[in-house]
Order: structure tokens, then C-alpha cells, then sequence
């Protein structure tokens, strides 16, 4: 995680590093704003950065497979009410709560044994 201060591409070989060291990711998809030396400093030294660009002919909006695999994943780990808000003093608890999340819906995924439904919204009536 970066300060909003800091440029994508500037903060991308901490970013970079630390993952590398704390985790077997070896093959990353980013935005245009990691474009530039970082894309060619990135497979020389660690591993393969891929920049997923928006189409030449596209007009408006449009979902773009490899960016709603990451809006989807962070829409999953939100669903943990202790996720909605990020209230933590230090990074290795906030660490450990994703990673909890992450764990508790691969498990409910697994242990369901049918395909996921959504579900009904419930309704209440005051009498």
C-alpha cells in the first residue's frame, strides 16, 4: 500500500519487493499508471508485470476481465463487517484479518457443495 501522495510507478519497486519476499506472486497485472521504467526495471529483477490496457476502440464503459478479478476479490473481503472499515493501529492485524476473510470464503466455497445463490432480502412488518 502506497500514499496517495505517491506516484504508481515511483512506490511500484517497494511495493514490488516486499510482495516478492512475503509472498510466491510471481506474475502481476497492473494498471497504465505502473507503465515506464518500472514494466522494464520488474522482469529483470523479480517477476513478470503485465499492464492491462484499455481497448483502442472502446467507448464508455466497459469491464475489463483481469481489473474485475481484483474489484470482485475486494468486494468479497468487504463483506466482513470487520473489513468495512479500517479501524486497525498496525498493518500485520489488518494483514491478518484479510487473510482470515480470504481463508473464511474459499472455505464456504468449498464446504457449500452447490452453486453459489444470492440471497433474498428480507422484509419486515411492523404490527
Amino acid at each position: 500500500m502506497l500514499a496517495a501522495s505517491w506516484q504508481d510507478r515511483d512506490g511500484g519497486k517497494t511495493a514490488l519487493l516486499g510482495m516478492y519476499l512475503a509472498s510466491p506472486v510471481r506474475h502481476v497485472f497492473t494498471d497504465q499508471g505502473f507503465a515506464g521504467r518500472f514494466v522494464d526495471w520488474a522482469p529483470d529483477t523479480l517477476t513478470t508485470v503485465v499492464i492491462v490496457r484499455k481497448p483502442a476502440e472502446q467507448r464508455g464503459f466497459a469491464v475489463h476481465p483481469r481489473r474485475w478479478v481484483v474489484e470482485r476479490t475486494l468486494a468479497w473481503l468487504t463483506a466482513h463487517r470487520r473489513l468495512a472499515r479500517d479501524y486497525e493501529r498496525h498493518p500485520e492485524v489488518s494483514e491478518a484479518i484479510i487473510r482470515w476473510a480470504a481463508i473464511n470464503g474459499i472455505l464456504r466455497r468449498i464446504t457449500r457443495g452447490e452453486p453459489a445463490h444470492r440471497q433474498l432480502r428480507r422484509t419486515f412488518t411492523w404490527t
